[in-house]
């Protein structure tokens, strides 16, 4: 830790700055230093640093001012305030606000040694944490699936249920919401798990091409077939088929779809001969396939072979409190694939993000964050970094104050915890007095919340 922690001084006086670098450099720390509270961001923004000394009193932006930037748009920096006025007042006062420590003006090399000893001993403890907290982050992962709302909760239970038959799936929900995700994870828990996953996308593959992929064909079948090449209804052999979009395949490819179901056999175009094959079939569709077959788009008897279960999947917008989750991972995932060094967002931004309705739901989330990290120039991500959203006038931040923003995610809230105040607390992160005020703030209706 004493070799890599990251230290800068923050004093407008020249004579501070040099005698804190001496003393770091000798004690084998990488150390830095600002003039200002501004030049202190700055330097912040491009690089993290475990610990700044921060004066309290300076030109422009004081050291109090300075300590709430930091706690907010750097939460993992620690500080320690500076005064030289002797005010145990102003010292308590600055810990309120997230310092770490202080130092009285003057103050010996012993004193010093004596700070950086507990900001060791602290980042050990938060080191230790974060471990803790990593294979806590589990539970809100489900083979790749993240959440711990209670309608993605209700989700990963029925994978499990799902997953134990060898029933027919069909998976319901707008685009971007997950369902390929969610085949994965009922084939990778089911007994079928050791044999292939094939996914094809039904809508995006013309009936003529359609029907070869999953047929196969014999040499001759057709112009081009030069040899005979196996469908995937063979090549899946004992694993899962997920066909996605289902609803766009023809009347034709229904019937075929029908047969095969029914009879577990296949016949391959430009064949007489019949092939046994077994695998478990998972469709999706974001249409409404009740609809299609009132329209006679869509064969009733298809539909109840493949809906034998349902599992609907909600639009990011009914859960939002698992967009800081989907975007802290995420973050995490660009820098890997882009070796940037973006910490997180900041609150303005994720407030931002938390009451955008996300019509591409969790797939455009992902594409939001990706443009968003592989364009940063900063280690946090500001409302600016998103202006390329589609912002309605009602989420616009230009439209609408961050208080409104608070105001309708509380409510949210609330109504997804069934006004259970310490539930919606702990999905908020803050305590439930800080809440309870809040809810008074913005006359929030009491009716139905509970302790």
């Amino acid at each position: 830790m004493r070799e890599t922690m990251r230290i800068m001084v923050v004093d407008d006086e020249m004579i501070i700055r040099e005698s804190f670098l001496n003393w770091f450099a000798k004690g084998g720390y990488f150390v830095d230093a600002a003039a200002s509270g501004n030049e202190a961001l700055i330097k912040l923004e491009k690089t993290p640093f475990d610990l700044l000394f921060v004066d309290i009193k300076m030109p422009g932006m004081d050291g109090m001012e300075l300590l709430g930037r930091v706690k907010t748009e750097f939460p993992d920096t620690e500080v320690v305030i500076i005064t030289a006025y002797g005010s145990i007042d102003t010292a308590v006062n600055a810990m309120k606000h997230g310092a770490v420590d202080y130092l009285l003006k003057p103050f010996k090399p012993d004193q010093l040694s004596l700070v950086l000893e507990k900001i060791t001993q602290l980042k050990k403890r938060t080191l230790h944490y974060r471990y803790l907290k990593s294979h806590l982050k589990q539970i809100t992962r489900f083979d790749n699936i993240i959440g711990e709302s209670p309608p993605m909760k209700n989700i990963f239970q029925l994978i499990m249920e799902v997953a134990k038959t060898d029933a027919s799936v069909l998976l319901t929900g707008e685009t971007g919401t997950g369902k390929e995700l969610v085949a994965r994870a009922i084939h990778a828990k089911s007994t079928r798990a050791q044999h292939p996953f094939i996914a094809l996308n039904c809508g995006a593959i013309p009936d003529s091409l359609l029907e070869a992929e999953l047929f196969g064909h014999q040499k001759g079948a057709y112009t081009g077939a030069t040899q005979r090449r196996k469908g995937y209804f063979e090549i899946v052999a004992g694993g899962t088929l997920f066909l996605d979009e289902i609803g766009e395949i023809s009347q034709k490819m229904q019937v075929d779809l029908l047969r095969v179901l029914e009879e577990k056999k296949i016949k391959q175009l430009g064949s007489a001969g019949m092939v046994d094959v077994d695998f478990r079939l998972i469709c999706a569709t974001r249409q409404d396939l009740k609809a299609k077959i009132e329209k006679n788009e869509f064969r009733e008897d298809l539909f109840y072979r493949i809906n034998v279960i349902t599992i609907d999947l909600p639009p990011l917008r009914q859960r939002r409190s698992d967009i800081p989750l989907l975007v802290d991972h995420f973050i995490q995932k660009y820098n890997a694939e882009t070796v940037k060094n973006v910490d997180h967002v900041t609150p303005e931004a994720l407030r931002l993000l938390m009451a955008y309705d996300w019509p591409g739901n969790v797939r455009e989330l992902r594409n939001a964050l990706e443009r968003a990290v592989v364009l940063s120039k900063s280690r946090l991500l500001h409302v600016e970094d998103f202006s390329f959203l589609h912002l309605s006038a009602e989420t616009s931040s230009d439209a609408r104050s961050l208080v409104e923003i608070e105001k309708q995610h509380i409510r949210h809230i609330l109504d997804q915890c069934n006004g259970n105040i310490s539930q919606a607390a702990r999905v908020l992160d803050i305590n439930r007095a800080t809440l309870h005020k809040k809810i008074k703030r913005y006359r929030l209706s009491p009716s139905s919340q509970t302790d």
